[in-house]
C-alpha cells in the first residue's frame, strides 16, 4: 500500500511541475519563437580601449646655478608667457664674481696701453738705430739689442691681447651665471607643478634640481593603452573619439596621430600606446583624467540593422552574405538570402534583402504554425 501511495505522490508531482513549467498554453504546444524587427540606425564597429590625459607639451624648469631660492613669483595654475619671472636665487655670489671679472678685464686693458706705449717706443729706437747703422754713427749690436726690445715689446702686447680675450670670456660666463639666478619661462603655458619651496638651497653642481612645470593646456594628449589583440586593426589617421568619466555624454572627436612601437605589459598583459591629440580651449580637459577611448573601424549612417544573432553565416570565405528567416506576409517562415556591411558584435547593417519592417525569427525553438498563431515577443535593436 506504501509503494501505491509513493508512486501516487511522486506523479502529482510531476504533474504540478509540468504546469507550472508551461503555464495554460497546453503540453503539446511548442514553444513559440523569438522575433525581431528590422529596424533603421546607426551602427558602429569600434575597438575600446582606456586611456588618460595629458599635456602635449610641457617643460621642466630646472635651475642652471646653485644658490638660496629667493623669491618664487608664481603659483600652481597660474598661466606664464615665455620670459616670465618665475623664481629668484639669491645673486650674491654671481654679482661679485661679474664685479671681480669687470675689474680684472680693466686693470688688463690699461696694462695693454702700456705695453702698445712701449711698443711705440721700441719701434722708434730700433727705426734710430736702423739709420745710424747706416751712416756708420752706431754698431751693429745696438741696432741688435733695439731689434730683440721691439719683438719683446710685441710679444708683451700680443700676450696681454690674449689674457684680455680670457678674460672677456670669463665675464660672459659670469654674467651668463648672473642671468640665471632669474629664472624665466622658457615657453608659454600653465604652472602645473612647483617642486621647490621658497628659502631652499639648490645644488646645481652635479644636477640640475627641477624647480616647476610648465604645460602647455590648450592643446592635450590622449594616451590610449591598446592590448595586442587590437592594436592591429588600428591605422594614423583614422576616427576616434572618448569620453572622460565626469561626463560620458561628452564626445571628444580627433583622429589617431601614431601607435608606440615599445609595449608596456601590465598584469601579464601587452598593451601599446595610441596617441591623438584635442584641442582644450576652455580647459575642461585636464591632466592625467581617465577617458574611455573608441577608434572607429567602420560605421554606417541609418542603416537597416538586425541583430547579430538573427544571422547565419553559411559561406566562412564570405562574410558579407548570410542567411536569415524572415516571416512572410502569411506568417509563414522563408529563409532569405541578406547583404551584410558594417557590424558588430550586436548589431549588422544590411543593405540588401530585406525592408524596415521585416520581421525576423531568431535562431532558436520552433513553432507549430498549424496551432493558433501567437504573438511573438519583439527585441528593441
Amino acid at each position: 500500500m506504501k509503494k501505491y501511495l509513493w508512486f501516487g505522490l511522486v506523479l502529482l508531482l510531476v504533474v504540478v511541475g509540468l504546469y507550472v513549467l508551461y503555464g495554460n498554453t497546453g503540453l503539446g504546444e511548442k514553444i513559440a519563437p523569438q522575433t525581431v524587427q528590422v529596424q533603421q540606425g546607426d551602427v558602429v564597429d569600434q575597438v575600446t580601449a582606456t586611456g588618460t590625459l595629458q599635456p602635449s607639451g610641457y617643460v621642466d624648469v630646472g635651475a642652471q646655478v646653485s644658490g638660496q631660492l629667493k623669491a618664487i613669483h608664481v603659483e600652481v595654475g597660474d598661466t606664464v608667457e615665455e620670459g616670465h619671472l618665475l623664481a629668484e636665487i639669491d645673486p650674491t655670489v654671481y654679482v661679485a664674481q661679474v664685479d671681480a671679472s669687470r675689474a680684472q678685464l680693466r686693470s688688463q686693458r690699461a696694462q695693454l696701453k702700456d705695453r702698445e706705449a712701449q711698443l711705440t717706443l721700441a719701434k722708434i729706437q730700433h727705426r734710430r738705430q736702423a739709420n745710424l747703422l747706416a751712416e756708420n754713427a752706431t754698431s751693429r749690436e745696438s741696432l741688435q739689442s733695439a731689434e730683440a726690445s721691439l719683438r719683446s715689446a710685441q710679444a708683451q702686447v700680443e700676450a696681454l691681447t690674449a689674457q684680455i680675450a680670457q678674460t672677456e670670456s670669463s665675464l660672459r660666463a659670469d654674467e651668463a651665471n648672473l642671468s640665471y639666478a632669474k629664472v624665466v619661462a622658457p615657453m608659454a603655458g600653465t604652472v602645473v607643478d612647483i617642486e621647490a619651496r621658497q628659502g631652499q638651497t639648490l645644488n646645481a653642481s652635479q644636477q640640475s634640481p627641477t624647480l616647476m612645470r610648465i604645460a602647455d593646456l590648450a592643446v592635450m594628449t590622449v594616451e590610449a593603452k591598446v592590448s595586442e589583440a587590437d592594436v592591429s586593426k588600428l591605422t594614423p589617421g583614422m576616427k576616434v573619439y572618448f569620453t572622460t568619466l565626469g561626463d560620458a555624454k561628452q564626445r571628444w572627436y580627433s583622429t589617431l596621430r601614431k601607435i608606440e612601437p615599445t609595449p608596456e605589459v601590465e598584469n601579464n598583459v601587452v598593451l601599446y600606446k595610441a596617441l591623438f591629440d584635442i584641442k582644450n580651449p576652455d580647459g575642461l580637459l585636464m591632466s592625467q583624467m581617465t577617458t574611455q577611448v573608441f577608434f572607429v573601424l567602420a560605421e554606417a549612417k541609418d542603416a537597416l540593422l538586425v541583430p547579430i544573432s538573427a544571422l547565419t553565416f553559411t559561406d566562412p570565405k564570405n562574410a558579407n552574405q548570410a542567411q536569415v528567416t524572415l516571416l512572410n506576409s502569411q506568417g509563414k517562415p522563408e529563409i532569405r538570402t541578406v547583404t551584410v556591411d558594417v557590424s558588430n558584435r550586436i548589431h549588422a547593417a544590411i543593405t540588401d534583402g530585406l525592408s524596415v519592417g521585416d520581421t525576423l525569427v531568431l535562431p532558436g525553438a520552433t513553432r507549430d504554425h498549424s496551432a493558433p498563431a501567437r504573438a511573438g515577443r519583439r527585441m528593441r535593436l
